[in-house]
């Protein structure tokens, strides 16, 4: 295989697990902010639910700033069709997540009921929605984005809103955030005791019984849908523009790749297999275990979707041979080859260093602590 399409496929597999940390790392902190006002009946219960996670969730940022800075550096065509096309949903997603800084941070700092419950549903907003948001971009990856090219490369959405926010988007963003939930829950189990334990627990329980129904429904959706074929192109690792393949429309066409490459189905299995595991952890009060089967559940559930879409990065629904895939929106050989360098330095340095950050954090939450520190949130 050419060299090129060599760095373009391991960008395509580094995106993949860029998106897998933000899911599961920022998805466990705003699962956490979601289930606040139910886990935490009092606000010193709501304190410590927000203290479990108080010493990691702002660096778990980072996760943010490496998927959008690997879609921008690597894949700019992509960066630049999305962002122009889904201005409305940036816009909502950038709010959202402006009231999360500041809820944690304004909460505690005045002791007024209505100040508090007032964050409190800032908090919630902003930990729901934006995992809402990034299921449903995978669900409208699947039925196609309204976008053309002109002659010259500008991009024009024809789409509205509203046409984001259709059945399967909203059930992908269901299964999104069923997620979150779980890995927030399981997370304050980690933390907490008592009542906000018990309470957690049974969260678990729900998201990921939830979870493993929408993936399954999800699964059979995909099945029934029209999806999107390249039936020619200049091919891998040649430089090219939209502007230079046809793609046809067939019935189970997002099946091909797993049809084709057996060993492609452990995907979904591993999705699954983690959801029905961490119920079961979740069950018998191995909460840290659960935690990591969590993890698993994302790899699978993004995985599966990823493998599924293979080559198509965003297809385009109102004009399909215009659709962006791998070969077509990657950066040159030179741009990805420096890349590449710098995720084999900085992504280990990232892992380890939220690891060593757990270790440190690591252990309950006492209410009595909480309630005794003037520092804390």
């Amino acid at each position: 295989m050419d060299t090129y399409a060599v760095f373009q496929i391991i960008w395509w597999l580094l995106l993949g697990v860029l998106l897998s940390g933000l899911a599961v790392m920022v998805g466990m902190d705003m699962g956490v902010g979601t289930i606040l006002r139910y886990v935490g009946r009092t606000d010193l219960e709501r304190r410590v639910a927000l203290n479990i996670i108080g010493p990691h969730w702002e660096g778990n940022q980072v996760w943010f700033v490496l998927g959008g800075g690997a879609v921008f550096a690597a894949f700019p065509l992509i960066y630049a069709t999305a962002f122009s096309g889904f201005y409305v949903v940036m816009m909502l997603l950038l709010w959202s997540m402006i009231m999360r800084p500041l809820g944690f941070e304004y909460r505690s700092k005045l002791p007024s009921v209505a100040w508090r419950n007032t964050w409190d549903w800032a908090l919630f907003i902003s930990g729901l929605v934006p995992m809402v948001v990034f299921g449903a971009a995978f669900g409208n990856l699947f039925e196609g984005v309204p976008f053309h090219f002109s002659w010259n490369l500008t991009s024009t959405y024809t789409g509205s809103f509203l046409d984001l926010l259709n059945p399967f988007a909203i059930l992908c963003g269901l299964l999104s955030a069923s997620l979150s939930v779980f890995m927030g829950s399981v997370t304050v189990m980690n933390g907490a005791e008592g009542a906000i334990y018990d309470r957690a627990r049974s969260l678990a329980r729900i998201a990921s019984v939830l979870a493993i129904m929408l993936f399954a429904v999800g699964g059979f959706w995909v099945h029934g849908m029209q999806g999107y074929a390249l039936t020619s192109s200049p091919g891998a690792g040649i430089a090219q523009t939209p502007l230079q393949q046809d793609v046809a429309l067939t019935d189970g066409a997002w099946f091909t790749n797993f049809h084709a490459h057996g060993l492609l189905w452990l995907l979904p299995v591993l999705g699954f297999a983690g959801m029905l595991l961490g119920l079961l952890s979740a069950v018998a009060r191995r909460s840290h275990l659960a935690w990591w089967l969590g993890a698993v559940a994302w790899i699978g559930v993004i995985g599966t979707a990823g493998v599924a879409l293979f080559p198509f990065l965003l297809p385009s629904s109102s004009a399909p041979a215009q659709s962006l895939t791998v070969w077509n929106s990657s950066s040159s050989q030179l741009t990805l080859t420096w890349m590449v360098g710098f995720a084999v330095v900085f992504v280990p340095l990232i892992l380890w260093y939220t690891s060593w950050a757990f270790y440190v954090m690591r252990g309950k939450v006492k209410a009595e602590h909480v309630a005794a520190d003037k520092h804390a949130y």
